[in-house]
């Protein structure tokens, strides 16, 4: 099973400024010495001792994450602007016009940084393509038409110029607990965020992993009843929302998002293997992110989860597991 990070920021798509990229390159030649440039070893060696707030970025999309099972089925969790990206590759791999392709979307929820990049999924335009819509809300199409309707985009959904793919849109009804796409089990689970959110686990190939953005952790999660067991036993990788600092979630209570403490807490409560920091504040830099990684580890270590393996979810990144 293979997962990449399409979009991994929260709220809204944050692309680096010229200011910040401008700093970056300040800081990089603020650290260059004259050993560093005597040949293209050199050079490589230095490149690569930069810390990796300034080699490299975070990402600024919003949510999207793939995810590729074993079999080779696609399961896309929201449409955040990340969504785009993932478009654009999935046209450029080797065996994108060889057979029509099927791609399974599941939506946590409705909000814009969630939905606001399937206007621009490349994909949706072809029409030897299968796209279904996974939520448990009824009105999901509603829903994603009405952002693509005047005056908020040029084109409807499905009218003149719109989407050609063949869309389905399945409703996930209260008591089915798991949706089956070939040999991978999908549960769902309920998350405290305003409005309403859904968290996925995937099960494929005896490893699991959960997606839970927008998730505001509360005690009773951490209550080791029957419908927690069920969601949360046995997880190898666990995909979070981490947005806030403490002190900034102290201000936000109520907003539906988390901190990495509160995670990293969660995470060893249920015994879970990996944990990934995501939906990043938008005010945050890649500094302060790398820094709040670096603290979180800390805290691991503070409080003896030395079993965990933590990071942030950084855009363009694969895992396999």
């Amino acid at each position: 099973m293979r997962v990449h990070f399409w979009g991994v920021r929260g709220s809204i798509a944050t692309p680096l400024s010229a200011a910040q990229i401008q700093a970056k390159i300040s800081a990089v030649v603020q650290r260059i010495t004259e050993k560093d440039i005597t040949d293209q070893d050199a050079r490589e060696r230095f490149i690569a001792s930069l810390p990796p707030w300034l080699f490299g970025t975070i990402g600024g999309n919003t949510t999207c994450v793939e995810v590729e099972t074993e079999e080779g089925n696609h399961i896309i969790f929201d449409a955040g602007t990340g969504i785009r990206e993932l478009g654009i590759n999935l046209q450029n791999r080797f065996d994108y016009f060889d057979r029509p392709q099927t791609y399974h979307l599941f939506f946590s929820h409705f909000h814009w940084d969630h939905v606001q990049g399937l206007p621009f999924f490349g994909p949706a335009y072809d029409s030897r393509n299968t796209i279904i819509v996974y939520s448990t809300r009824p009105k999901m199409r509603e829903f994603l038409e009405e952002q693509m309707k005047w005056p908020y985009f040029p084109i409807t959904m499905f009218g003149k110029g719109g989407f050609t793919a063949k869309f389905e849109f399945r409703c996930i009804a209260p008591d089915e607990p798991y949706i089956h796409i070939g040999n991978t089990k999908i549960g769902w689970h309920r998350v405290r965020h305003p409005g309403g959110c859904v968290a996925y686990s995937i099960f494929d190939n005896q490893k699991k992993i959960i997606f839970s953005t927008d998730t505001e952790l509360r005690p009773q999660d951490f209550e080791k009843n029957d419908t927690n067991i069920a969601f949360y036993s046995d997880v190898e990788l666990l995909i979070i929302d981490a947005q806030y600092t403490m002190t900034d979630s102290i201000e936000k209570i109520g907003w539906g998002h988390s901190t990495f403490s509160l995670a990293i807490d969660f995470a060893t409560s249920w015994g879970i293997k990996k944990l990934a920091l995501f939906h990043h504040e938008p005010t945050y830099n890649d500094k302060k992110i790398l820094s709040i990684q670096s603290s979180a580890q800390h805290y691991c270590d503070y409080v003896g989860a030395d079993k965990l393996e933590i990071f942030s979810a950084v855009e363009g990144i694969d895992l396999y597991l």
